[in-house]
Protein backbone atom coordinates (compact mmCIF):
# COMPACT_ATOMS: atom_id res chain seq x y z
CA UNK A 1 0.00 0.00 0.00
CA UNK A 2 1.29 3.32 -0.92
CA UNK A 3 1.19 6.32 1.41
CA UNK A 4 0.28 9.73 0.15
CA UNK A 5 3.13 12.12 0.14
CA UNK A 6 2.88 15.71 1.20
CA UNK A 7 3.16 16.84 -2.42
CA UNK A 8 0.04 14.83 -3.39
CA UNK A 9 -1.91 16.21 -0.43
CA UNK A 10 -1.52 19.83 -1.48
CA UNK A 11 -3.84 19.63 -4.50
CA UNK A 12 -6.46 17.74 -2.45
CA UNK A 13 -6.35 20.29 0.38
CA UNK A 14 -6.41 23.09 -2.15
CA UNK A 15 -9.49 21.56 -3.81
CA UNK A 16 -11.28 21.27 -0.45
CA UNK A 17 -10.49 24.91 0.40
CA UNK A 18 -11.65 26.11 -3.02
CA UNK A 19 -14.89 24.13 -2.75
CA UNK A 20 -15.63 25.43 0.73
CA UNK A 21 -14.95 29.00 -0.33
CA UNK A 22 -17.07 28.62 -3.43
CA UNK A 23 -19.86 27.20 -1.27
CA UNK A 24 -19.84 30.31 0.91
CA UNK A 25 -19.61 32.48 -2.17
CA UNK A 26 -22.56 30.61 -3.68
CA UNK A 27 -24.50 31.04 -0.44
CA UNK A 28 -23.75 34.78 -0.61
CA UNK A 29 -24.88 35.03 -4.23
CA UNK A 30 -28.62 35.27 -3.41
CA UNK A 31 -30.67 35.86 -0.26
CA UNK A 32 -32.12 32.84 1.50
CA UNK A 33 -35.68 31.87 0.61
CA UNK A 34 -36.45 30.34 4.04
CA UNK A 35 -38.20 27.18 2.85
CA UNK A 36 -40.26 28.86 0.14
CA UNK A 37 -41.48 31.82 2.19
CA UNK A 38 -39.87 34.29 -0.20
CA UNK A 39 -40.25 34.42 -3.97
CA UNK A 40 -37.19 35.94 -5.61
CA UNK A 41 -36.91 37.69 -8.95
CA UNK A 42 -33.63 38.99 -10.31
CA UNK A 43 -33.31 42.59 -11.49
CA UNK A 44 -30.43 44.64 -12.88
CA UNK A 45 -29.64 46.05 -9.42
CA UNK A 46 -30.08 42.86 -7.41
CA UNK A 47 -33.11 40.83 -6.40
CA UNK A 48 -36.76 41.61 -5.66
CA UNK A 49 -38.01 39.56 -2.74
CA UNK A 50 -41.73 38.92 -2.16
CA UNK A 51 -42.74 37.67 1.26
CA UNK A 52 -45.49 35.19 0.39
CA UNK A 53 -46.92 35.31 3.92
CA UNK A 54 -47.26 39.08 4.35
CA UNK A 55 -47.10 40.36 0.77
CA UNK A 56 -44.23 42.71 1.56
CA UNK A 57 -41.88 43.46 -1.33
CA UNK A 58 -38.20 44.20 -0.68
CA UNK A 59 -35.23 45.06 -2.85
CA UNK A 60 -32.08 43.13 -2.03
CA UNK A 61 -28.60 44.26 -3.08
CA UNK A 62 -25.19 42.70 -2.59
CA UNK A 63 -22.93 45.38 -1.16
CA UNK A 64 -19.24 44.56 -1.43
CA UNK A 65 -18.44 45.24 2.22
CA UNK A 66 -21.55 44.13 4.05
CA UNK A 67 -23.02 41.39 1.86
CA UNK A 68 -26.69 41.08 1.06
CA UNK A 69 -29.06 43.70 2.48
CA UNK A 70 -32.81 43.87 1.85
CA UNK A 71 -34.90 47.02 2.20
CA UNK A 72 -38.68 47.13 2.15
CA UNK A 73 -40.25 48.87 -0.85
CA UNK A 74 -42.69 51.60 0.20
CA UNK A 75 -46.22 50.19 0.14
CA UNK A 76 -48.06 52.13 -2.55
CA UNK A 77 -51.30 50.32 -1.78
CA UNK A 78 -51.38 51.58 1.81
CA UNK A 79 -50.67 55.13 0.66
CA UNK A 80 -53.41 54.94 -1.95
CA UNK A 81 -55.90 53.49 0.55
CA UNK A 82 -55.11 56.34 2.96
CA UNK A 83 -55.60 58.93 0.20
CA UNK A 84 -58.89 57.32 -0.88
CA UNK A 85 -60.12 57.42 2.72
CA UNK A 86 -59.13 61.08 3.06
CA UNK A 87 -60.89 61.99 -0.20
CA UNK A 88 -64.04 60.09 0.80
CA UNK A 89 -64.19 61.96 4.12
CA UNK A 90 -63.65 65.28 2.35
CA UNK A 91 -66.36 64.38 -0.16
CA UNK A 92 -68.83 63.65 2.65
CA UNK A 93 -68.14 66.99 4.37
CA UNK A 94 -68.55 68.85 1.07
CA UNK A 95 -71.85 67.06 0.42
CA UNK A 96 -73.07 68.05 3.88
CA UNK A 97 -72.06 71.69 3.29
CA UNK A 98 -73.78 71.70 -0.08
CA UNK A 99 -76.96 70.25 1.43
CA UNK A 100 -76.94 73.00 4.09
CA UNK A 101 -76.53 75.67 1.43
CA UNK A 102 -79.36 74.17 -0.62
CA UNK A 103 -81.66 74.21 2.41
CA UNK A 104 -80.77 77.82 3.14
CA UNK A 105 -81.25 78.88 -0.49
CA UNK A 106 -84.58 77.09 -1.04
CA UNK A 107 -86.47 79.61 1.09
CA UNK A 108 -85.21 82.44 -1.06
CA UNK A 109 -85.81 80.85 -4.46
CA UNK A 110 -89.26 79.42 -3.76
CA UNK A 111 -90.83 82.87 -3.52
CA UNK A 112 -92.19 84.32 -6.74
CA UNK A 113 -90.56 87.41 -8.13
CA UNK A 114 -92.68 90.57 -8.09
CA UNK A 115 -94.01 91.49 -11.52
CA UNK A 116 -93.24 94.96 -12.72
CA UNK A 117 -95.35 97.04 -15.06
CA UNK A 118 -92.65 97.10 -17.77
CA UNK A 119 -92.82 93.35 -18.12
CA UNK A 120 -96.59 93.28 -18.42
CA UNK A 121 -97.90 92.93 -21.95
CA UNK A 122 -100.60 95.36 -22.82
CA UNK A 123 -103.80 93.98 -24.27
CA UNK A 124 -104.69 94.87 -27.84
CA UNK A 125 -107.13 97.75 -27.87
CA UNK A 126 -110.28 97.67 -29.87
CA UNK A 127 -111.21 100.93 -31.56
CA UNK A 128 -114.61 102.57 -31.25
CA UNK A 129 -116.00 100.95 -34.33
CA UNK A 130 -114.94 97.50 -33.16
CA UNK A 131 -113.26 96.78 -36.44
CA UNK A 132 -109.74 97.94 -35.72
CA UNK A 133 -107.29 96.08 -33.53
CA UNK A 134 -104.14 97.78 -32.33
CA UNK A 135 -101.13 95.52 -31.76
CA UNK A 136 -98.58 96.77 -29.26
CA UNK A 137 -95.01 97.16 -30.52
CA UNK A 138 -92.28 95.00 -28.99
CA UNK A 139 -90.29 96.53 -26.19
CA UNK A 140 -86.59 97.38 -26.45
CA UNK A 141 -85.81 94.28 -24.40
CA UNK A 142 -87.71 92.09 -26.87
CA UNK A 143 -85.89 93.72 -29.79
CA UNK A 144 -82.52 93.13 -28.10
CA UNK A 145 -83.33 89.45 -27.64
CA UNK A 146 -84.34 89.08 -31.29
CA UNK A 147 -81.22 90.87 -32.50
CA UNK A 148 -79.02 88.72 -30.28
CA UNK A 149 -80.65 85.59 -31.67
CA UNK A 150 -80.19 86.75 -35.26
CA UNK A 151 -76.53 87.65 -34.65
CA UNK A 152 -75.79 84.21 -33.19
CA UNK A 153 -77.60 82.49 -36.08
CA UNK A 154 -75.69 84.59 -38.64
CA UNK A 155 -72.31 83.80 -37.01
CA UNK A 156 -73.08 80.09 -36.98
CA UNK A 157 -74.09 80.23 -40.64
CA UNK A 158 -70.85 82.03 -41.61
CA UNK A 159 -68.76 79.57 -39.55
CA UNK A 160 -70.50 76.65 -41.22
CA UNK A 161 -69.85 78.12 -44.68
CA UNK A 162 -66.17 78.63 -43.80
CA UNK A 163 -65.85 75.02 -42.64
CA UNK A 164 -67.44 73.73 -45.83
CA UNK A 165 -65.12 75.92 -47.90
CA UNK A 166 -62.03 74.67 -45.99
CA UNK A 167 -63.15 71.05 -46.35
CA UNK A 168 -63.73 71.32 -50.08
CA UNK A 169 -60.53 73.28 -50.74
CA UNK A 170 -58.49 70.63 -48.96
CA UNK A 171 -59.97 67.80 -51.04
CA UNK A 172 -59.55 69.36 -54.49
Amino acid sequence: MRHATSSSRVPAVLAVVVLSLSGTAFAQSRPDTENGRYALSTTADGVLRLDTRTGTVSTCNNNSGTGWACYAVPDERAAMDAEIGRLQAENETLKAELAQRDQAATGKTDEALPKSDSLKKSEPKVAEGGRRIEIPLPSDQDMDRVMSFLERAWRRLVEMANRVQRDTSGKI
